[in-house]
Formats: structure tokens, C-alpha cells, sequence
């Protein structure tokens, strides 16, 4: 019989990841489908939270549903479950497209720190009783977990994150645009990916995803290397999505470049607050923890 790999023994949730991942908890302002909000109950009681029914516990079902004093009386692990339970259900979207693999100054590529970002949430989410899935794309949504709400669901998606291969060009605003058909009723969706599209297309289709009472969470992922250059001397350009290199003096356009992804990131942050999206932009030298405890502050 295979053995079951235990949460945190995967590439991208290692242990020392999930030992910092118990103090962080992921809330939501807009109100799901359903009596429950994750930790946060709704306004709205009624049959959706009365209790129903107690079930034997199974090995991945949340810890903090076990009624102890059951268990004190008879010596046996039992859940309690509610009519009609829903909580949070979170969808995570990850850029797979070929510009994700790149890694000048960062300790990782943009890939590999979403992967890991990405990991992290679904296991965040799954601890605190609620259910995460996974979406991956490029020019097209490529892989569809549907959400989980136990580490035994967890499994197949950080298995499957191990298996990514970056690929294609990536057309953000269609995978949106894809994404908030596929996904029903209200939902947390987080996107990771570097944004590296017309910033007019990327928040058409993040406005799809808000105008649809989703609530939508950014995570704009770049390399240090894209976000500051050296001071002087000759680089080597490749544009990922299309292989093709030149040469170039860096002194000769530094400061343009420098303008124009800081007008580029202005864009991107003004237009994701307009259209109601939480807009989190990190390196891949930010720690992940790090960048995890910025989505948790959000009120």
C-alpha cells in the first residue's frame, strides 16, 4: 500500500514552512455563500448553521471540529457537521506561462515562488476549516482542482505542483475572463502570476472576477532583476514569451526603464483598487511568510 505523503512534506509546503503557516489566517470581507465565513460567522444564522449531526473523524478533517467532550465520554474522535455547511471556498490561479520561469536576482524563479505562495494559501485555508482548489493557465486554463477542505484533498494539488513545467505565452485577461464562468457563486479567488500583459486586458478580466461578487486577492510576482537594474554595463535581453535576444548598454535606457515599470506598477495597483481586488506586490527575495502576512492583514 503507497504511503500518504503527511502535509508538509512536500517540495513547496516544507516543514519549516507549515511551522510558521499556524499563526496566519486568511479572512474575507464580502459575504459568501452560506452561513459561515471561514472563522467568522455570517450575520445571516439560520439551518445553515444549526447543528445536524455528529460523523466519525477521518484523518484531514480539520482538528478544531472534533467535539471533545464526546470524545471525553466515549473514548471516540467525532466531527460535528451543520445543514447546508459552507465556508470559504478559495480558488487559487497560477501563472505557468513561459516569462514565470525567469530568475535573475531572486533565489528562485517567479514559478517556483508562486508555487510555493500558492501552496501555502491552500494549506492556510484548509487549516482554518474552510476549502482551497488550484487553477493553473497560460493562453488557456491548463488544470483544474475543484476546492478541498481536507489535507487528504490537499494532496493531489501539491503533487501536481511539483509537476509544472512553464510553458506558452500567458493571456491573463482570457483566463480571467475563463475563470470567473468556471467558478460559481461567491468565491476568494487569489492570482499569481507577473502580470506580464497590457495592463488594460489583465484588470478587464480582474473585473470580471469582482463584478461577478467574487472577492479577488493579487499577488503581482517579479524578479528583483525586473523590478531594479545595475547601474551600468551590457545585458542581455530575452523576451521569454518569444526567445528572441539583443544586447543592451544598460546606461542608455536605465532610467526610462525605471520610469516606465514604475508608471507600469501605478497602473496596475490603482486599477486592481478600482475594480475592488487586494493588489500585494512582492519579489521573489521576499520571504514567503512574509508575503503571506500581508494578504492575513487585510481588513
Amino acid at each position: 500500500m503507497a504511503k500518504t505523503k503527511k502535509p508538509g512534506t512536500y517540495r513547496y509546503l516544507p516543514p519549516q514552512m507549515v511551522e510558521h503557516l499556524h499563526n496566519l489566517d486568511i479572512a474575507v470581507r464580502k459575504q459568501m455563500n452560506g452561513g459561515m465565513q471561514g472563522l467568522h460567522r455570517s450575520p445571516a444564522f439560520g439551518s445553515s448553521v444549526e447543528f445536524a449531526e455528529y460523523s466519525p473523524y477521518v484523518q484531514g478533517d480539520p482538528v478544531t471540529r472534533i467535539d471533545w467532550s464526546v470524545y471525553a465520554r466515549t473514548d471516540r474522535y467525532v466531527i460535528r457537521r451543520f445543514h447546508d455547511e459552507v465556508n470559504i471556498r478559495t480558488h487559487v490561479l497560477l501563472d505557468t506561462s513561459e516569462s514565470m520561469s525567469y530568475k535573475e536576482r531572486g533565489a528562485m524563479s517567479k514559478l517556483e515562488y508562486g508555487c510555493y505562495l500558492a501552496a501555502a494559501i491552500m494549506y492556510m485555508m484548509i487549516n482554518q476549516g474552510d476549502s482551497a482548489g488550484l487553477i493553473t493557465f497560460d493562453d488557456e486554463i491548463r488544470e483544474i482542482h475543484e476546492p478541498a477542505g481536507t489535507f487528504v484533498g490537499l494532496r493531489p494539488m501539491l503533487l501536481g505542483l511539483e509537476e509544472i513545467k512553464p510553458r506558452g505565452e500567458s493571456s491573463i485577461e482570457n483566463a480571467l475572463h475563463e475563470a470567473a464562468e468556471l467558478i460559481k457563486g461567491r468565491s476568494l479567488v487569489v492570482l499569481i502570476s507577473d502580470l506580464l500583459q497590457d495592463p488594460r486586458e489583465t484588470l478587464r478580466g480582474i473585473g470580471h472576477l469582482c463584478y461577478d461578487g467574487k472577492e479577488v486577492t493579487i499577488f503581482h510576482v517579479l524578479d528583483p532583476g525586473e523590478l531594479r537594474l545595475p547601474d551600468e554595463g551590457l545585458i542581455e535581453v530575452e523576451f521569454l514569451e518569444t526567445r528572441d535576444r539583443m544586447n543592451v548598454d544598460i546606461a542608455e535606457f536605465r532610467e526610462l526603464y525605471l520610469q516606465r515599470i514604475r508608471e507600469y506598477l501605478d497602473e496596475v495597483r490603482i486599477g486592481c483598487t478600482k475594480e475592488g481586488a487586494d493588489y500585494i506586490l512582492v519579489d521573489t527575495s521576499t520571504d514567503i511568510h512574509d508575503a503571506l502576512h500581508r494578504r492575513a492583514a487585510v481588513e
